[in-house]
C-alpha cells in the first residue's frame, strides 16, 4: 500500500515542509509517508485526501490493483 501524498504535493508545488505545517506534523513524517516508512493515522490521511481534493480511495493506493 501506498499514498499518493508525493505526487499530489509536487502537484501543487508544495515542499514537505509546507504540507507539515499546515497538519501540524514533522517534515520527517511527510518523508516517510511519501516513501512507505510509514503511514499518516486514519483522521490524517482523511485530512489530506480532502486538503488535496481527492477521496480517500484515490489517496491510498492498494498494490497489485
Amino acid at each position: 500500500m501506498t499514498i499518493m501524498l508525493k505526487s499530489l504535493r509536487r502537484e501543487r508545488k508544495m515542499t514537505q515542509g509546507n504540507l507539515a505545517k499546515i497538519f501540524h506534523i514533522s517534515q520527517t513524517s511527510v518523508s516517510k509517508y511519501e516513501t512507505g516508512e510509514t503511514f499518516p493515522d486514519l483522521e490524517t490521511a482523511v485530512k489530506m485526501a480532502d486538503f488535496f481534493g481527492v477521496s480517500l480511495d484515490e489517496f491510498v493506493v492498494r498494490e497489485g490493483k
